[in-house]
């Protein structure tokens, strides 16, 4: 199967990055999977990078085989201007090492956030301190660089607590100079997630479109049409989906996520991979 192209890679795509300069509006670029990059004004913060081959590698002669299905759009060792990262969960395709390492050793002043239940699994994954990620708990926030992160519980497939009630899986929401933006991590719906979004008034929703199918034997998320309608649930003024198109086991088509964007008016952007997309658009200058 010949591998998806990137709509930009590498030098390209680091150009574009480092070019976008803007006063009034910020810039979003998909790197696959559930991987965002934000600019604002000068400073970057990063969703759940998975920029390497390492489940590719590790489950290649096994039954459950990580075929990719397209091309790493960045080496992350090039991103050395990141200011903040998370990882919303433990999977790999969210917490990876081989992509995580080079962005710590190469950003010597980044935040690393993280869900607080996890702290311990990150430290030894990653090879950090213990005390380095920035844990955040249900509801609480931290702010950096003029952005405020705040963590929201997410069901992947139930909300999975640790002996202290402490969400191991979250979605993050981030506010800045006025925008909102939610990065669902990897989630199913449950009771209560639309009211809580819908109080945050989100400009943009990032939300995974891949399926809970059991015979994948993982966790799942969100199927198009649950995406298209949680957003339009949540007033969302734009969903860009997510966590498809890497691995061909695990993956769905945007196209049915479109279409029922489209049933449902909701407002919506399928972006290629390395793609950028300036917020709001009017305000594009660059």
């Amino acid at each position: 199967m010949k591998l998806i192209q990137p709509k930009q890679k590498d030098t390209m795509l680091l150009n574009d990055i480092i070019s976008f300069e803007s006063t009034s509006s910020f810039k979003v670029w998909w790197l696959a999977q559930s991987g965002f990059l934000i600019k604002w004004q000068g400073k970057y913060l990063l969703f759940d990078p998975y920029l390497s081959d390492s489940l590719s590698i590790k489950y290649q002669h096994t039954e459950k085989p990580h075929v990719r299905m397209s091309e790493l759009v960045i080496d992350p060792a090039l991103l050395n201007f990141i200011d903040i990262v998370t990882s919303s969960h433990n999977h790999t395709d969210h917490l990876d090492a081989d992509t995580l390492k080079p962005l710590l050793n190469n950003n010597t002043d980044i935040k690393f956030i993280i869900p607080e239940a996890n702290r311990a699994f990150v430290a030894d994954r990653i090879g950090c301190e213990y005390s380095f990620p920035i844990g955040l708990k249900e509801g609480s926030s931290v702010e950096h660089l003029g952005f405020k992160l705040t963590g929201l519980p997410a069901a992947h497939n139930t909300i999975d607590r640790n002996e202290k009630g402490e969400c191991k899986c979250m979605g993050f929401i981030v506010q800045f100079s006025g925008f909102t933006i939610y990065h669902s991590g990897d989630t199913l719906l449950f009771e209560g997630l639309s009211e809580i979004l819908h109080s945050y008034h989100v400009d943009i929703a990032f939300l995974p479109i891949n399926g809970n199918k059991p015979e994948r034997k993982v966790a799942g998320n969100l199927n198009p049409e649950e995406a298209a309608s949680l957003g339009k649930s949540i007033h969302a003024k734009l969903v860009i989906p997510h966590h498809y198109h890497l691995f061909e086991f695990n993956t769905e088509d945007p196209n049915l996520f479109a279409e029922q964007c489209i049933k449902s008016n909701v407002p919506y952007k399928v972006l290629e991979i390395g793609e950028g997309l300036v917020y709001p658009t009017f305000n594009n200058h660059q």
